[in-house]
């Protein structure tokens, strides 16, 4: 499931549009294309904070650091963002935003629902479709979006959240395949649990289920290490057993199974 694309990406030709990128893994992936010399297009709503880490950036690595301002629960964000970047040049996108809703569907307010489904499905969406062309025509930059290890299994309590992960996991496989031959590299990125401001954002470090969270520095690098790689896979998990958990969640046990196991986990938690 894999295909070659060179020697790796040559990071210094990049321009990055990174979504989500005010704090954690997003700010996180800034820091690390920063340092091997990207060129970077920040995005979050949090103008005051991607102007912070902009400063910091162009400071400590001398690169050319963009700041764009922008609610991607908004319709139609991915055309608008594409417009408002178009003189920036960008190479290279990693849809990173994303926030989970915790709790019993049935008292999850309906507004915040439409917001987590805007946010991590049709801002991915979006976003992908209005940059995937000029991607593909540049040629050598990639396509990472992140997912979850929540979309290997159904997750009670944030139901929602596991399922636009699977989507997105799903879909970035789709457009692995479909563009294969033409430089451009796309791949998954699925974190597990992982310290950041997500779960206050979630209202729960519950949903973590009580597995060992990592840095926001494992999972960047985990991504870049595939990135540096000839052949660049479809998809890559964080964290050893975060891997061995989606294998055999995806292998040895039933879907019934597995969302029982990962409800117990909460509720244990």
């Amino acid at each position: 499931m894999a295909y070659g694309v060179g020697m790796g990406v040559d990071f210094g030709k990049q321009m990055v549009l990174v979504t989500g990128a005010s704090s954690g893994i997003g700010a996180e992936f800034a820091r690390r294309l920063a340092a091997r010399g990207s060129g970077l297009v920040l995005v979050a709503r949090r103008k005051d904070r991607l102007e912070e880490l902009a400063g910091e950036l162009r400071v400590a690595h001398g690169v050319t650091v963009h700041v764009v301002a922008a609610d991607l629960a908004q319709p139609g964000v991915g055309e608008r963002l594409a417009a408002e970047v178009a003189e920036f040049g960008v190479t290279s996108v990693v849809n990173n935003a994303g926030f989970a809703n915790f709790g019993a569907f049935h008292e999850e307010e309906p507004e915040r629902l439409r917001q987590e489904v805007a946010v991590d499905v049709n801002a991915v969406v979006e976003i992908s479709r209005a940059f995937i062309e000029p991607l593909r025509a540049k040629g050598h930059g990639f396509l990472v979006n992140v997912a979850s290890m929540a979309a290997y299994q159904a997750t009670p309590w944030s139901s929602v959240y596991g399922a636009t992960k699977a989507f997105v996991v799903s879909f970035t496989e789709g457009l692995w395949v479909e563009s294969r031959g033409t430089g451009l590299r796309v791949m998954v990125l699925s974190p597990g649990a992982t310290r950041t401001e997500f779960f206050e954002v979630a209202g729960s470090e519950e949903m973590a289920g009580g597995t060992r969270m990592q840095t926001a520095g494992e999972v960047v690098a985990t991504a870049l290490r595939a990135l540096d790689k000839r052949v660049t896979p479809v998809g890559v998990i964080s964290g050893r057993m975060n891997r061995v958990l989606a294998f055999a969640g995806r292998h040895f046990a039933s879907r019934a199974m597995g969302a029982r196991m990962v409800g117990r986990m909460v509720r244990q938690s």
